[in-house]
């Protein structure tokens, strides 16, 4: 092969090194280390303790209890959302009006409110009865053995939870362009199908990602309900060091297990994007954005030296 011919060489392209962001590099990376190293030899936070607590079987247990509530709530929260978005978006202004104001009232009181509210609910209507004209009285309960604090948490969580849903779902299918129904209504179809054959499926990709940082705040919104004597991981926290004093170290207990499942559900929301997200290349690799930048400016940064 003749000089002429040859391939071209490959060249290195050598980036000037940016001494500011080195010593901010440096300085940022020393206090981070000094910060672990302080709070790992701090005897006050008591690690053996921390270590001790962390498998124990009441806070597994309510760990476990704390799960089951979140999965039951966002699993009601969805579909009543769901509903209540159908109502915003429905040409009747009636279903409009009462979705709106249902938005309005469970979205503007704090969650803690309704939960003590829907606790204390017997001390206003004592009975919950089923009447059917021409028949009578079917049954009649008493208000406080229906309303016991696990369901109490259950209704509030879910009214509160499903009021933010029905705004995220809402927003999904607005985010679908008009003509899309247009051109499916044009070949034939009816206005369901419509809706969940072109429309719905397209929705989703764009609710995905909210009902994901939905389902992280309603993991930590279920701290509240040990307002309500619910035994979940935090109230078991607090029987415990209510005893031995060890508030520290159990707090340590119950972030750490916080931590660990939202880190779980945020790698679930990823490929959950990823998945739901195949006709957008963003969506199919915005949960592995935040890593792929953070090794390319630890490549940078060690190129500069």
């Amino acid at each position: 092969m003749s000089e002429d011919t040859a391939a071209p060489t490959a060249y290195r392209i050598i980036h000037r090194p940016r001494y500011g962001t080195l010593i901010a590099a440096c300085i940022a990376g020393f206090l981070a280390l000094s910060l672990i190293v302080s709070i790992g030899g701090n005897a006050n936070f008591q690690w053996e303790a921390v270590g001790h607590y962390l498998f124990h079987p009441a806070i597994l247990r309510g760990l476990a209890i704390t799960l089951a509530l979140t999965a039951v709530v966002l699993l009601i929260a969805t579909l009543l959302g769901t509903a209540v978005a159908l109502m915003r978006l429905s040409s009747s202004r009636i279903l409009a009006t009462i979705a709106l104001v249902y938005v309005w009232i469970f979205r503007g009181v704090p969650a803690l409110i309704q939960l003590i509210f829907w606790f204390n609910l017997g001390l206003v209507i004592r009975e919950i009865s089923v009447v059917l004209p021409g028949f009578g009285t079917l049954f009649t309960l008493n208000t406080n053995d229906v309303l016991s604090p696990y369901t109490a948490a259950v209704i509030a969580l879910s009214l509160c939870e499903a009021a933010y849903m029905a705004e995220i779902v809402r927003a999904g299918i607005l985010s679908v362009p008009v003509g899309q129904e247009d051109a499916a209504r044009s070949l034939g179809m009816s206005r369901r199908q419509a809706f969940w054959r072109i429309v719905a499926p397209q929705a989703l990709s764009f609710v995905i990602p909210p009902t994901g940082n939905a389902a992280i705040s309603l993991l930590k919104l279920t701290s509240l309900v040990t307002y309500v004597a619910v035994d979940d991981l935090f109230y078991a926290a607090q029987s415990i060091y209510a005893r031995t004093f060890e508030t520290i170290p159990l707090l340590v207990v119950v972030a750490f297990w916080y931590l660990a499942v939202v880190t779980v559900m945020s790698i679930g929301q990823g490929f959950l994007e990823a998945h739901f997200g195949q006709f957008d290349r963003r969506s199919r690799r915005s949960w592995s954005l935040p890593l792929r930048q953070a090794g390319a400016g630890l490549r940078n940064l060690w190129r500069a030296q």
